[in-house]
């Protein structure tokens, strides 16, 4: 069942999309480079979505959430997905749009390959990564009021995947564990061999821990009332604070207000 689809970001488009317009010929390189990572996110986001919805959108045991984003005690966590079930099991998912290759070395780390570079470059850990969004969930969790069994609170248990893009090709170590980075659309026979066939999820602890449907639900829900969406100041990132669009078309900035590129969204 899904609970939440992802947030619209149409006026993220059509600010950059104003600001292409109107910026200064030295900007707008940059403006078009973001424009084409957030197309291309949106892309990719809409694939897997669009493969976790056909697979459990009329599952009555699983409740799906989408680009979660949560703020507990000054950490972020930018969830992807959120599969909730009826067991308490919680899988997160990150997910990495790549259509080329990636390498995960015998040590962890994570390799794109760049077709231009005809290289491998470095990237950030998406197993790193997720477990730092499981870390702000569990705290996220310690605010909801959780069902009881015999007196005891249940607690949920979480499982982490990275999901990559069914083109992706995957090199893969012999001896680190990768398999929890899996294609988007092997999530659900992935699940189901490794949980449901193998009697994870309905073994005796799990069983004790079986709520109702509607209680995952109420659950869900209360998760997606802490979601914060992230806002963006692109003036700002671009250099063009400040700026009046009759400025900017002219070729004019205030450089008293320019800040620097590195100006992250707030």
């Amino acid at each position: 069942m899904i609970l939440k689809k992802r947030d619209n970001k149409v006026n993220q488009i059509s600010e950059l999309e104003r600001l292409l317009s109107i910026a200064p010929t030295d900007r707008k390189p940059m403006i078009e480079r973001e424009l084409r990572i957030l197309r291309s996110g949106m892309e990719g986001e809409r694939e897997a979505d669009y493969l976790i919805d056909f697979d459990f959108k009329t599952s009555p045991r699983t409740m799906v959430i989408h680009d979660l984003r949560l703020v507990v005690k000054n950490r972020v966590a930018q969830i992807d997905h959120l599969l909730i079930h009826r067991t308490l099991n919680i899988f997160v998912l990150e997910t990495k749009h790549f259509n080329s290759k990636i390498k995960i070395t015998e040590h962890g780390d994570f390799l794109r390959w760049n077709p231009q570079r005809r290289d491998y470059l470095g990237m950030k850990s998406a197993l790193t990564q997720n477990a730092r969004h499981i870390a702000v969930l569990a705290d996220a969790f310690r605010t909801i009021e959780m069902p009881s069994r015999m007196g005891m609170k249940l607690s949920p248990v979480f499982h982490s995947f990275v999901l990559l893009s069914p083109d992706a090709l995957i090199e893969r170590p012999e001896r680190f564990d990768t398999s929890m980075i899996i294609k988007v659309d092997t999530l659900k026979q992935t699940i189901d061999s490794r949980f449901e066939s193998n009697s994870i999820l309905d073994d005796m602890g799990n069983l004790s821990r079986f709520v109702s449907t509607e209680t995952i639900k109420d659950i869900g829900y209360r998760l997606i009332a802490l979601h914060k969406p992230a806002t963006y100041n692109y003036e700002a990132k671009f250099g063009l604070l400040d700026a009046t669009e009759q400025d900017l078309r002219n070729g004019h900035r205030k450089a008293s207000k320019v800040v620097p590129l590195k100006a992250v969204p707030i």
